[in-house]
């Protein structure tokens, strides 16, 4: 069965350099994309996702309001959420939701440790 993120990103270049780092550390997962939370939800509706990958910071509503949201109707997919953010405050918010803080500038570096996590929870949820 093959893996499915979602990467959700107001910015195109910003999913772009997202996707590029996870197709370099997973190159058989298949990536779907959403520049904003309501096109992230919408298309949950109706396409299975196995990993998300949020922006904090869009319009309308964050990456934490949508992470929540993820968290309780999946309460275990791995969920990264980034941002250039980096406030204690904010890395307690995403903690507390049990998902992964990553810091901007997205390189394969800083996604390695969650993408390598993920995809071990994956294995052993059978996925």
């Amino acid at each position: 069965m093959t893996v499915t993120v979602l990467v959700v990103d107001d910015s195109k270049l910003a999913r772009i350099v997202a996707g590029k780092a996870i197709a370099a550390l997973q190159p058989d997962w298949t990536r779907v994309e959403a520049g904003s939370a309501a096109d992230a939800l919408d298309l949950l509706g109706s396409q299975h996702v196995d990993v998300a990958i949020l922006d904090f910071n869009m319009p309308d509503k964050d990456g934490l309001e949508l992470a929540s949201e993820l968290r309780s109707s999946h309460p275990h997919m791995p969920i990264a959420v980034i941002t250039a953010n980096v406030q204690d405050e904010i890395v307690a918010r995403v903690r507390a939701l049990n998902a992964t803080f990553v810091a901007k500038p997205v390189t394969q570096d800083a996604l390695s440790p969650f993408i390598a996590g993920a995809a071990l929870r994956l294995k052993k949820a059978g996925i």
